[in-house]
């Protein structure tokens, strides 16, 4: 008798796809919450190299 054992993702992939958009919301958030602190030329380059 054979068994398979079941995961939660499928493949790698699909990991790596609800990993990288876990980390981008909490990149999104930060970045919010930073604007408050920063200056305005700051906020022109933080705008640029996103």
């Amino acid at each position: 008798m054979l068994t398979r054992v079941g995961g939660v993702f499928p493949n790698p992939e699909s990991c790596e796809r609800l990993v990288g958009s876990l980390l981008m919301e909490q990149h999104d958030e930060w970045m919010e919450e930073k604007a408050y602190f920063l200056t305005e030329k700051e906020m022109e380059m933080s705008a640029f190299c996103a």
